[in-house]
């Protein structure tokens, strides 16, 4: 298949923040590559670069075979894009705010306003469609602003976190979505911090930290990269922590995690069930209480604690890097102008 998206050594650079250091990317026409990392790691960075609102420092990268830098505007005609924070005018009603994307692509008054119906009804937005936005919630209103990138019906989209801050119902309809347009033949680039949102949507997943790749494959490839499943539990008394961690050392095959507050340790485990049981027969010989047992899949954080020594970042880098870029947006915005 072709690549509609290809990225070589992407650096960007705001001041002594290194945002992306040498990213690499590539996704096959019709297919979904997730992109996922913690707060800072360099993803919308990576997407306000191939959507063309920042211009790289040093690689390459194009879309739909069209360079980013040298045709700017070629690839904005090829794409959608739906960034972390909904895009939409909360004066306008959510009719006005689609038929205005029509308008602005050109489409014509008749066009535009029927691509207009036809999407709010998509989206589960009839009803309100005459309603002001700010009347939205914010379910609504990210619907609404992923209507508004599929305006002009793209054969390549851009999703910047588009689930963060939705209630589970919520995440799950958009889900329902994307996988409609996919079925349909869009190229998506996804960027999340959810795994479980990659796994349920991503065909590949380009793990990033630090601005790079440091981990590439499949949602299963990754969990299973990291060790499988995980025994997590609570004991009652505090003063039992050191014979259940040295009870989990013996069953678990990795690292002992004990959270700040000294009660829940996590184990990561090869045997599934039969762990579980084993550590069960255990804690009742031992006479340890616990509150709370189960088994799970791997998180985020597990991967990231896995490949990379550390958990998420906290919000200062990527606040420090999303404002970076916002001002250069900003600055390149009033170029064009």
């Amino acid at each position: 298949m072709n690549d509609v998206i290809h990225a070589e050594g992407l650096v960007k650079r705001f001041g002594k923040v290194t945002a992306l250091d040498g990213l690499d990317l590539r996704v096959p026409e019709g297919t979904v590559l997730g992109l996922l990392g913690p707060n800072g790691a360099g993803k919308t960075t990576a997407v306000r670069i191939l959507t063309t609102l920042l211009v790289p420092d040093a690689g390459r990268a194009t879309v739909a075979g069209v360079d980013v830098v040298a045709e700017p505007a070629r690839v904005r005609e090829r794409l959608g894009l739906s960034g972390q924070y909904a895009a939409v005018d909360e004066h306008l009603t959510g009719f006005e705010n689609l038929d205005m994307v029509g308008r602005l692509y050109r489409m014509g008054r008749r066009a535009s306003r029927a691509r207009a119906r036809e999407l709010l009804d998509r989206f589960d937005l009839a009803d309100a469609a005459d309603r002001p936005v700010k009347t939205y919630s914010g379910g609504m209103r990210r619907r609404l602003d992923l209507a508004g990138a599929l305006v002009a019906e793209p054969p390549v989209l851009f999703l910047d976190e588009p689930t963060t801050g939705l209630d589970p119902r919520s995440r799950t309809g958009m889900w329902d979505v994307i996988r409609e347009l996919v079925g349909a033949g869009t190229t998506l680039l996804l960027t999340t911090q959810y795994l479980e949102e990659a796994d349920q949507l991503a065909d590949d997943i380009v793990v990033i930290d630090r601005g790079g790749a440091i981990a590439h494959g499949t949602a299963d490839a990754l969990k299973r990269q990291i060790g499988g499943e995980r025994i997590e539990l609570v004991v009652d008394d505090p003063g039992d922590v050191p014979r259940t961690r040295e009870l989990l050392e013996r069953v678990g095959t990795g690292e002992v995690r004990v959270d700040d507050h000294g009660r829940h340790l996590t184990a990561p485990v090869n045997g599934g069930a039969d762990d579980l049981k084993a550590t069960l027969r255990e804690l009742d010989a031992l006479d340890i209480q616990v509150t709370d047992i189960g088994l799970r899949r791997p998180t985020l954080d597990d991967v990231f604690l896995t490949l990379t020594g550390h958990a998420a970042e906290d919000e200062a880098a990527d606040t420090q890097e999303t404002d970076a870029s916002a001002d250069e947006s900003r600055g390149l915005a009033r170029e064009h102008a």
